[in-house]
């Protein structure tokens, strides 16, 4: 149940995830993947790690999983959370009790082992995320990073990217000396009250063309400043990141993917309802094909290369 948790208290003030999401209007292309999702313990059975910077409340696999199936999503992408640290059980967990309809993202340091690695991949594991978020990790010194990604490179994973837009001039070059192909967290993060033609996020897109980049066109909740008030009663929310999230589906329609990012960690002003983000999708996909490459086929090339959808 949301809200649930045994041990650490919550950090205060801290959003649930929304418990009871409305149905999609939207009808999700059978095979639809979430991209970019975590589990949070529950704390019980996989105790959060002591040097996180926020405590949440549970959100395991089970709830997961019957929000997946409520939206109508075929497989999932679960993310490591920042809280559980290098600690990757409860998402390889998640990940093996899914019946091969999820992959694993883990977090890992510099000094781990062939063995390890090899026992994640077989676990479900397709790459290692790098959190340049100051307030949510301490970020890694830049060599320990590329000694990781050199390290994940011959399994043929990937390595995702979450930072702040305006940190982009600062790590570009870090970024491009990476031996793996690049996924980006929820477009980097673009400030949406700039224009979507202006110098920031047009670097952003130059980032994207130059290199082997995916991005997630996800979180609109986090970037939006008009909220998730609906327009003229319609389920259309988050207007404000429409234009981004469109401009990026419409000049990488090979390279976008999508996530609910459930259960919606260190949220401040609203928690998002779900079902509610699904029906956000037709209003950046504004094709079938767009839609099919967004949900299915892109997905499923990067982290199911050769399975049927």
């Amino acid at each position: 149940m949301s809200g649930s948790t045994t041990g650490s208290p919550k950090t205060p003030g801290w959003l649930d995830w929304y418990e009871n999401p409305s149905a999609p209007a939207f009808r999700l292309p059978p095979g639809a993947v979430d991209t970019h999702c975590h589990v949070f313990g529950p704390q019980a059975e996989f105790p959060f790690a002591p040097e996180r910077k926020y405590t949440p409340c549970d959100g395991g696999k089970e709830d997961l999983f019957a929000l997946r199936d409520h939206l109508g999503v075929a497989r999932n992408v679960i993310v490591q959370a920042t809280c559980h640290g290098a600690d990757n059980s409860a998402m390889t967990d998640a990940v093996r009790s899914a019946g091969g309809r999820a992959r694993g993202i883990a977090t890992v340091r510099p000094e781990i082992t062939e063995t390890e690695l090899l026992a994640l991949d077989a676990a479900g594991v397709r790459g290692v995320r790098f959190n340049f978020v100051r307030r949510l990790v301490d970020t890694s010194p830049a060599d320990d990073l590329l000694t990781i990604a050199e390290k994940v490179a011959p399994l043929g994973w990937h390595v995702v990217l979450y930072f702040e837009s305006a940190d982009l001039p600062e790590l570009e070059g870090f970024f491009g000396s990476l031996p793996v192909p690049l996924v980006v967290d929820h477009m980097g993060r673009p400030d949406v009250t700039q224009p979507v033609d202006g110098p920031q996020f047009s670097r952003f897109l130059r980032f994207v063309d130059a290199g082997d980049v995916w991005v997630k066109v996800s979180c609109p909740e986090r970037l939006s400043v008009s909220g998730p008030a609906a327009l003229h009663g319609e389920r259309h929310a988050y207007t404000d990141v429409v234009p981004f999230a469109r401009r990026v589906v419409a000049e990488f329609p090979d390279r976008v993917l999508w996530g609910t990012d459930w259960p919606h960690p260190n949220l401040t002003d609203h928690m998002p309802d779900d079902g509610l983000l699904v029906d956000h999708i037709p209003h950046v996909a504004v094709t079938a094909e767009q839609r099919h490459k967004l949900l299915v086929a892109n997905p499923m090339g990067l982290y199911w290369p050769g399975e049927d959808f």
